[in-house]
């Protein structure tokens, strides 16, 4: 019975956190693009620092039109931003903050992570194929092209890695984590980082939703609460692959110089600093047309990680 009880407070834990998480990176992400740009407007709703300004966005969500276009095919439509918002509950479910801190423990973690986060992606899909609109299916067919891309790239990253530990658990890596391999892991991290912003949609790499092409893609037809999930599925995603680059290529609750008494704030602060990175390329980076984007995924980061899983094999040979 005990059991059953820490189960159940560790999942209900990972689910408010799946709540909240997401809500305070785009709470952040209006501030931070505020002071970088030079737009003031999101510093006023609700006086100190427009701390409300994440509420009124909300409230105008909520009152606005749920629309389905008549054509559309209406269950798929309603149904895809759930499948796109549900698999990153799933992901942040099974990541390790601090020592014995994980909703649940899953021997294979790193299979299951990139597994799940892959069927996220199918939410546009769905959408862009289910609005009978042509931008929307448009879009739905660049993220099928860039799903393609920069899978390989992430998982051959995560691969290093699990090598090195020789492990695919998440746990087992974390336990075999030691800081001396961030030099020779540093390219892997990179990859990794990047074709995880590549499957998030987020920019540069935002071609699916580019919005002076193609409306908006395949969220185009989308209102109200329905294109809020859509919105709250990215931020999560935002969470779940910084949460995931710190678990594995920054020593989760490690700290430097033996360090490790913070725990589990060790992995969110990590975390936060990553997310604030996403959000700083954001800003700074225009976005890539689609022969760039390809060509990034399998001119650069597909050999990069190949060559990192090369020098992680000589390291282990070396070591053993």
């Amino acid at each position: 019975m005990n059991d059953v009880l820490d189960v159940a407070l560790r999942l209900a834990i990972v689910f408010v956190v799946f709540l909240v998480a997401p809500l305070l990176v785009g709470q952040t992400e209006h501030k931070v693009m505020a002071h970088m740009q030079g737009r003031l407007g999101p510093m006023y709703a609700g006086g100190f620092h427009g701390w409300a300004q994440l509420v009124a966005d909300g409230v105008k969500f909520a009152q606005k039109e749920d629309v389905v276009p008549a054509a559309a095919d209406r269950r798929v439509f309603q149904l895809a931003p759930a499948v796109a918002l549900l698999p990153y509950l799933l992901v942040l479910a099974v990541i390790p903050v601090g020592p014995g801190t994980a909703g649940q423990v899953v021997d294979a973690g790193i299979f299951f992570v990139l597994a799940v986060m892959g069927i996220g992606v199918l939410g546009s899909l769905m959408g862009g194929w289910a609005s009978a609109n042509k931008f929307s299916l448009l879009g739905g067919l660049r993220t099928a092209a860039q799903l393609l891309s920069y899978e390989l790239p992430m998982l051959l990253a995560a691969a290093s890695v699990a090598m090195a530990a020789g492990t695919v658990s998440l746990t087992g890596i974390l336990d075999a984590f030691a800081w001396w391999w961030l030099p020779w892991q540093i390219v892997g991290a990179l990859v990794f980082f990047v074709a995880g912003l590549a499957e998030l949609q987020r920019p540069p790499f935002d071609m699916p939703v580019a919005d002076s092409e193609i409306i908006f893609g395949a969220y185009t037809e989308y209102t109200g609460l329905r294109f809020a999930l859509f919105l709250l599925a990215e931020y999560a995603g935002i969470v779940v692959l910084c949460a995931l680059t710190a678990v594995l290529f920054l020593g989760g609750w490690h700290g430097p110089f033996g360090a490790d008494g913070l725990g589990w704030l060790w992995t969110l602060l990590k975390t936060a600093v990553l997310a604030f990175v996403v959000i700083w390329l954001r800003v700074s980076y225009p976005r890539l047309r689609e022969d760039q984007l390809q060509k990034l995924a399998w001119t650069v980061l597909v050999p990069l990680a190949l060559a990192q899983i090369a020098l992680t094999g000589i390291v282990k040979v070396a070591i053993d």
